[in-house]
């Protein structure tokens, strides 16, 4: 596959810029005069400039290239990159062609151990995000942060494109998170929907509560759909639909950080950045870069195997008198995070879908003699 043919180079402005040799630029190959070479490449940004999912699309265009000015200006991290950006993706005669491309350029590029970063373009080009794993012949979670659940029965494609990737067939999804919804701007009919699906949800006040309990729900997610209308507007004023209230910056950077040490995500897209909506000196754009570091940061961060049968892994069993009669529950040596383990009656024991991320409270939980309900939720989606 020629990767090339479906790119066009960055800006050139970008390629003039006179930046010092600890920037981020300078750690990084790039699709200028040349096309990068994919060999020994473990991650690439992808520029999207596709608007057509909404009503008012007149600086989508610009926006990968305004994060990139703030992205290429920030210090390079400790780790060696071995990073690439690879221009800005050509959009098709249409949208749904687009996100076909989406499609096919994400499945090349995974199927290489390449994990796509996504930046630009409006939220409904997630679904090429998720359609890029429907090749891959395995059930996949995914999780979105967004303000709102965009499951709407009519309207543009940026207002219904979450319920076109659960009615999606084949259907290969396993799990879908929502984080950081505002109910005001929510109907309680989607939540239920969400409910009657087993998915996970949690509003914006319930994750301010005990932001430490949504790490197990980032860490279970194959791919990350992060809308940045779900930033407090003071913070990401570039969003068409911006809202007062919302994550602070540094909560998506967490959120960032915290995925990309997930080891079994494989794709990340930030999405809906409008230049004509940020301020003058591009505060937006200038977050999203530091999300999109975060996550790089934390990529090169990754600790544990999930091999759960080697050294690495301390395998507690917790016995109940009730059914079930016992949880097993694993602690990673190396990072400290928690498993548990969801039986499956005629499957392979240790299918990388049954064995889930958890917190230390979910384990504390079923030492009181109570299930937790992380297990419930899981039970529920198998049976």
């Amino acid at each position: 596959m020629d990767l090339q043919i479906y790119f066009d180079p960055i800006a050139e402005s970008l390629t003039e810029l006179k930046l010092p040799h600890n920037s981020f630029f300078s750690q990084i190959n790039y699709y200028g005069e040349t096309f990068p070479d994919l060999k020994g490449l473990q991650i690439a940004i992808i520029g999207l400039t596709e608007g057509r999912g909404i009503k008012d699309s007149r600086s989508i265009p610009t926006a990968a290239t305004e994060i990139r000015q703030k992205l290429y200006e920030l210090k390079r991290g400790q780790s060696h990159y071995k990073v690439a950006d690879l221009g800005d993706l050509r959009n098709g005669l249409d949208l749904k062609e687009t996100n076909l491309r989406i499609q096919a350029v994400g499945e090349y590029l995974m199927k290489k151990q390449v994990l796509p970063i996504y930046i630009g373009g409006t939220h409904d080009l997630d679904f090429g995000q998720y359609l890029s794993y429907e090749g891959m012949k395995k059930l996949v979670s995914m999780l979105t942060v967004d303000a709102k659940i965009d499951m709407e029965d009519e309207g543009m494609p940026n207002d219904i494109h979450s319920q076109d990737i659960i009615l999606h067939q084949p259907n290969f999804l396993f799990n879908y998170t929502q984080l950081a919804y505002q109910s005001f701007l929510t109907d309680r009919d989607l939540v239920n929907v969400m409910e009657k699906l087993y998915f996970d949800h949690v509003r914006l006040g319930q994750l301010r509560d005990n932001f430490k309990e949504i790490e197990p729900m980032i860490r279970n997610a194959d791919l990350l759909s992060f809308d940045i209308s779900s930033i407090q507007s003071a913070d990401a004023p570039g969003a068409a639909d911006a809202q007062p209230y919302g994550l602070t910056a540094e909560e998506a950077c967490q959120i960032c950080w915290f995925a990309g040490m997930n080891e079994k995500l494989s794709s990340i897209g930030i999405y809906g950045y409008q230049p004509y909506y940020d301020d003058s000196r591009y505060k937006t754009a200038a977050v999203i870069a530091t999300m999109i570091w975060y996550f790089v940061e934390g990529f090169y961060h990754r600790k544990d195997s999930l091999s759960f049968k080697s050294s690495d892994y301390i395998k507690y069993t917790v016995s109940l008198d009730s059914k079930p009669s016992s949880f097993i529950f694993y602690k990673s040596k190396i990072s400290g995070k928690w498993w548990m383990e969801i039986p499956q009656i005629g499957k392979e024991k240790f299918d990388r879908d049954m064995i889930i991320p958890c917190s230390y409270q979910d384990y504390r939980t079923a030492q009181n003699g109570e299930i937790p309900e992380r297990w419930i939720n899981a039970q529920l989606k198998l049976y």
